[in-house]
């Protein structure tokens, strides 16, 4: 039986193609690694009645938040130029100190969550370098009282030896520490040394001391921060209180999200509105 043949330039490009095939088969086909597993931080701010009269949760709140009556002392501040370059990429770094502790370097990488579509900012942060393989960076995302935001931190140490309390090192001194310990994706995110760069020049927006009141409610940790930072008046000051607590899914997110805002917005303790606190204190410190 006679055969059909194929013209010389369809034979050469069948050949063509199954020879990519060929060593395609042969020697794997790259694939991008799966997008990063966050868990979910769940934070609301709460009103100044959440308080009594001496600025610490009043009984009724530790009573619903089984919150110890003592709290933990921490001092932080956040570095980024006169034009918020690192903030302006999305970009937060961090120094904290808390008592008794080592000084904490947060380097932090954020995405925008729009309409709650959590998978979206994960396709967007895994083609910037973020995905399931980077274990130098945990993922999480913070989930307000209207607004939802993916992180990536990157966190280090250093020797909190001579710091006594919650004090921190001299700008200069934190900020060489913040230098030297930069993650190469900060370091190197628009051009060659650009992170480096940018906090070589930043200025300390800080510090804040605060009080941390921790406690046990449905399974969780939550914890009560209270903060104090100038009005955006630039007369007198405004106080800062966050209830938050982390889950590892997002099913676990959402059902204890909407207890916590159901028990705080019964006893008129919470603010329909999310506060921004690392905005706040770049802005008015």
């Amino acid at each position: 039986m006679s055969r059909t043949r194929l013209p010389m330039s369809l034979r050469a490009a069948a050949v063509a193609v199954a020879t990519v095939v060929s060593i395609t088969a042969g020697a794997g086909v790259a694939s991008a690694d799966a997008n990063a597993t966050p868990d979910y931080e769940v934070k609301l701010d709460l009103l100044p009645a959440a308080l009594d009269s001496s600025g610490a949760p009043s009984a009724a709140v530790r009573s619903a938040f089984g919150l110890s009556t003592t709290a933990s002392s921490r001092s932080y501040e956040y570095f980024d130029t006169s034009s918020r370059a690192l903030k302006g990429q999305g970009w937060s770094v961090r120094l904290r100190h808390k008592s008794g502790k080592d000084l904490e370097l947060n380097y932090k990488k954020r995405f925008d969550v729009s309409n709650g579509d959590v998978t979206s900012a994960l396709d967007t942060a895994n083609r910037a370098g973020f995905d399931s393989s980077d274990t130098n960076y945990d993922a999480q995302v913070d989930w307000g009282y209207s607004a939802q935001e993916l992180s990536f931190s990157n966190d280090k140490s250093a020797s909190g030896s001579g710091y006594s309390g919650t004090s921190l090192p001299a700008v200069s001194t934190a900020r060489s520490l913040l230098v030297s310990n930069i993650p190469g994706k900060l370091d190197d995110w628009t051009a060659k040394h650009w992170g480096t760069d940018r906090l070589t020049e930043s200025a300390a927006h800080g510090p804040v001391t605060t009080k941390v009141y921790s406690g046990s409610w449905q399974g969780t940790e939550p914890s009560i921060e209270v903060l104090t930072v100038p009005a955006a008046s630039g007369g007198g000051t405004q106080t800062v209180i966050e209830l938050s607590f982390t889950v590892d899914t997002r099913s676990e997110a959402s059902s204890l999200r909407s207890k916590a805002i159901s028990l705080t917005d019964s006893n008129a303790w919470l603010y329909h509105g999310d506060i921004l606190k690392t905005d706040l204190i770049l802005d008015r410190l």
